[in-house]
């Protein structure tokens, strides 16, 4: 089965009730949205947008964006138009099916480059996660940013929460991913930029990303 399939699979039903379920435990988003200080007219591409939520989110804090999403699942993003479309910004909102490891931004959206690119707890679900990050820097503008929010190893918290949690998430084919600081900054020195990473939420979450040069 291959990871289209199975996203399709995870989210056939799921994608309902996704966003009422998810808010309450991923977090960190709505920072990393607040965070993003898009530039007046700038392109915002959200790789794995699923619902379109994190879209929606940042349209309507940055009411000039220009706002792209790509997923795997075309489950999800049915419903991520449904959305897009209630939400009013079906003339903002640029969404295609395209696999996080190797997109063509080009054909897909007819730009290579934008100004702001983000993943938010995408990359624990994505098996070669690495090349989806590769992936991404290579779609942001010089100057630009990438910006990632994803589960951290939550060393700061219960060992028993620990276990329940990663057992809980597994179910989900979600793999909190534990070199992502370190992959964060092996990819600055490859591609040239300025990392960051830090834990969230006493290592709930963790935020990280670079700048392009």
């Amino acid at each position: 089965m291959s990871h289209r399939q199975m996203m399709d699979g995870v989210y056939r039903y799921q994608r309902h009730i996704y966003d009422l379920t998810r808010k309450y435990y991923l977090l960190g988003r709505d920072g990393l949205i607040a965070d993003l200080d898009v530039p007046k007219g700038g392109a915002v591409l959200e790789i794995g947008c699923g619902t379109g939520r994190n879209l929606i989110a940042v349209g309507k804090a940055w009411p000039k964006a220009r706002l792209y999403g790509v997923d795997i699942s075309e489950a999800m993003l049915e419903t991520a138009r449904a959305c897009v479309t209630k939400a009013g910004m079906g003339d903002r909102v640029t969404l295609a099916q395209g696999d996080a490891c190797g997109f063509d931004a080009a054909a897909l959206f007819g730009r290579e480059k934008f100004e702001r690119v983000f993943i938010s707890y995408a990359l624990s679900m994505i098996p070669e996660w690495e090349m989806a990050l590769h992936q991404a820097a290579r779609c942001v503008a010089p100057g630009g940013r990438l910006e990632i929010v994803d589960f951290g190893q939550q060393e700061q918290l219960p060992t028993l929460w620990k276990r329940a949690l990663f057992g809980w998430l597994g179910q989900f084919h979600v793999s909190p991913r534990r070199e992502l600081s370190g992959a964060i900054e092996r990819l600055a020195q490859d591609m040239g930029g300025f990392p960051h990473s830090r834990t969230l939420y006493r290592g709930y979450a963790v935020r990280g990303g670079l700048i392009r040069v």
